[in-house]
């Protein structure tokens, strides 16, 4: 057997194979075992005619598509480690000439991964945001808190006040026609919450327990019910309770009930630094963003339109297990929203080629520099999804296969890797 392999574009390779008649063969051999279970020869049960009979009566290239996958699948994969070929693609195949007693001629043009002319990575000028957390935003998380401890009071000497929660009846008409889901009792309606149509919860302030009211509205003019749209209303209300919402005082004892600590100075000083290590690592996310971002702006790649597809794919499924988790199909996603799949695959589409770029200019730049992962590196990243498994480190490890090895390790040599590129840009504060 021989390979040549000849680069006939940018981005694509051609493989020529000229097979040894032997080997073909006894390829063709084997393929007469197999196809002669599929056809009928007069005279022969099913399986059993000769060989001889089956291509007398439908020619040898009824053997031909079998024999050729028994090869091809031979010498391929081997073909491709050998000349060092990253194929990204499945190959088109051209046969050259095939026959019994015949070498087997054929040719594979594939896409293979595309050369990286990188620019400027190291020392590249980026700018980095420092988030100050303000007293503003560790009050607002204290009271986030302290609405959480709330409580509803009953309320019996006043009248309906902004922010109160009621209890009401109420009955709905359209020029003195009750309409579908107009009526209801016992309905909870906190005042202000803007839940119930515009005008509706403002009219209900200051009425009195057991007071009964017509409130004037106006629907939306887009609103959900088409028959109900811009249209006129009254309705006849009635309060059969009212309730306050009490917060607990803003003291030592608040922050003892909610909190490890004794004060509520110290608690606040714990919600400023749990503040500002959000603040820090949003921050640092960032930085590394616009670091990769401007990497990638000096990089010049022509990215093969089979890379940008099998992407794609990556991201529609995984979107689509989002839907399954939520009980849904992608074609009832699709429908519902008035799409279609060749367009939502195009909303992916820029997202997956800045993907696919970033993968291979940071490949480039791991092999440029001669980027590697320390086995603590690697057992750091293991040990996150060992730990989610229940199991140590090396009982996780005797688990995986070699090539989930290599994909941790690919994964800690790109951390390596961003490290590299951030440790070495120029900041601007």
């Amino acid at each position: 057997m021989s390979t040549t392999v000849e680069k006939i574009a940018g981005n694509k390779v051609k493989l020529s194979f000229d097979i040894d008649s032997v080997k073909f063969d006894e390829a063709m051999g084997k393929a007469y075992l197999k196809v002669r279970k599929q056809v009928t020869v007069p005279g022969f049960r099913k399986g059993k005619a000769p060989r001889k009979m089956i291509e007398n009566l439908y020619g040898e290239s009824v053997f031909y598509d079998e024999a050729f996958e028994l090869v091809f699948d031979e010498v391929y994969a081997p073909a491709i480690d050998e000349h060092k070929v990253e194929v990204v693609d499945r190959p088109e195949i051209e046969i050259q000439e095939i026959g019994a007693g015949k070498n087997l001629k054929f040719t594979c043009e594939v896409f293979v991964k595309p050369d990286v002319t990188l620019g400027e990575y190291k020392g590249v000028a980026v700018k980095k945001e420092t988030t100050l957390v303000t007293d503003a935003e560790v009050d607002a998380k204290v009271e986030e808190e302290r609405s959480k401890q709330a409580t509803e009071v009953s309320v019996e000497d006043r009248a309906v006040a902004e922010g109160d929660t009621v209890n009401l009846d109420y009955a709905g008409s359209v020029d003195g026609v009750a309409f579908a889901g107009g009526t209801a009792q016992d309905q909870t309606l906190k005042i202000g919450s803007g839940s119930f149509i515009p005008g509706f919860e403002e009219q209900m302030v200051g009425m009195h327990i057991g007071e009964e009211k017509d409130l004037h509205v106006t629907f939306p003019a887009e609103y959900h019910a088409e028959e109900l749209a811009g249209k006129d209303a009254v309705f006849h209300v009635k309060v059969n309770s009212i309730t306050e919402t009490q917060l607990p005082a803003l003291d030592d004892d608040f922050a003892k009930d909610i909190s490890e600590f004794d004060t509520l100075a110290e608690y606040k000083a714990d919600i400023r630094a749990k503040l500002e290590a959000q603040a820090a690592e949003h921050d640092r996310n960032n930085f590394t963003n616009a670091v990769i971002e401007k990497v990638l702006e000096n990089a010049e790649v022509q990215i093969p339109e089979a890379m940008i597809e099998r992407q794609i794919d990556s991201m529609m499924r995984d979107f689509e297990y989002r839907l399954m988790g939520n009980g849904l199909k992608i074609e009832d996603f699709l429908k519902y929203t008035g799409s279609d799949m060749q367009a939502f695959r195009e909303n992916y589409r820029g997202q997956a080629i800045k993907s696919v770029k970033a993968h291979l200019v940071l490949e480039a730049i791991e092999k440029a520099e001669a980027i590697d992962a320390t086995q603590e590196q690697i057992d750091k990243q293991l040990e996150a999804f060992a730990k989610q498994a229940g199991k140590t480190v090396e009982e996780f490890k005797a688990t995986l296969s070699e090539s989930d090895i290599d994909y941790f390790k690919a994964d800690a040599i790109r951390d390596n890797c961003v490290k590299f590129l951030t440790d070495n840009a120029k900041v601007e504060e």
